[in-house]
């Protein structure tokens, strides 16, 4: 019997199973073979080979440089920079790509207001019509990481940042009547952590809160796409809604892209890179095994 999905989302947030995992030999070469499916690669270069690819097919783009838990404010600062070279290195508008990160990655645990400033620096060099989209954390994260997305939104950068939102919280949907209310573009999804508690069971109530926070930000007028692979959800959306924006993560169902875009639904494909893709490959892994 293989590893249930609780146990690998568990092992996708530990750094010693994966120190232990790659000191074994050909660990790391067994590892990544498995994980590059779904990274772009280790390099930035790697990044944009596979950013003007997925252009070239008619599909938007969002590039995110893996990284998470950073305490340290010289390093989140070095990673700052990494993100405006990113921005500086990306095709021009009309070319369809946003930038991605986690807030924690800019040392948000440790310092707040400088990981708001960092996230505006970064937002303020997007040409327009180019966002910076914050990814969902653990619930313990997500008031931090709310408050810094409203924060950077009300520095008049609301058109150029954009937040997460985990279908599976309780509280989400106060949180997307803010959100939108602020101006900030909406990621749905249904949400990869498992909580002890203040969410709903993993399942058909999940399922009904995506569907419910779905038609709550389009009568709001929001700016919004849905995050899921889960096509029974994403189906029901169009059907109801029109040509709802999809996000899609690399790797994940590639087919359907071409599916959607011949439909004329606007894509949009997660293109993750960087050194820091092993708990990112566990954590795709563990989605992999359903309930």
């Amino acid at each position: 019997m293989g590893v249930d999905r609780a146990v690998l989302f568990r092992l996708a947030t530990s750094e010693r199973f994966e120190r232990i995992f790659k000191a074994v030999p050909g660990g790391d070469a067994q590892a990544w073979r498995g994980a590059s499916r779904y990274v772009a690669g280790r390099s930035r270069d790697e990044a944009l080979i596979a950013t003007f690819d997925l252009l070239a097919q008619g599909h938007g783009v969002s590039v995110d440089l893996f990284g998470e838990r950073v305490r340290d404010q010289a390093t989140a600062d070095r990673i700052t920079e990494d993100y405006l070279a990113l921005a500086a290195a990306l095709p021009m508008p009309p070319a369809d790509v946003w930038l991605s990160l986690d807030l924690s990655h800019l040392a948000i645990d440790a310092d707040p207001t400088g990981a708001a400033d960092r996230l505006a620096t970064v937002a303020e060099v997007l040409p327009p019509g180019r966002r910076i989209q914050v990814g969902a954390e653990d619930a313990a994260r997500t008031d931090a990481v709310l408050g810094c997305i409203l924060d950077v939104a009300g520095r008049g950068l609301a058109n150029r940042v954009g937040a997460t939102v985990q279908a599976n919280l309780l509280r989400s949907e106060r949180d997307v009547d803010i959100l939108s209310a602020a101006g900030v573009h909406v990621r749905l999804v249904k949400g990869a952590y498992l909580e002890p508690t203040g969410s709903h069971p993993y399942g058909e109530a999940a399922d009904v809160a995506y569907l419910h926070l779905g038609f709550r930000l389009q009568a709001a007028g929001a700016a919004w796409s849905m995050a899921t692979h889960d096509g029974r959800l994403r189906e029901a959306l169009l059907l109801a809604l029109g040509p709802v924006p999809v996000e899609q993560l690399l790797g994940v169902r590639p087919e359907i892209l071409h599916q959607l875009t011949a439909r004329e639904v606007p894509i949009r494909v997660y293109v993750p890179y960087g050194p820091d893709w092993f708990r990112y490959w566990l954590r795709r892994v563990a989605e992999s095994r359903g309930a």
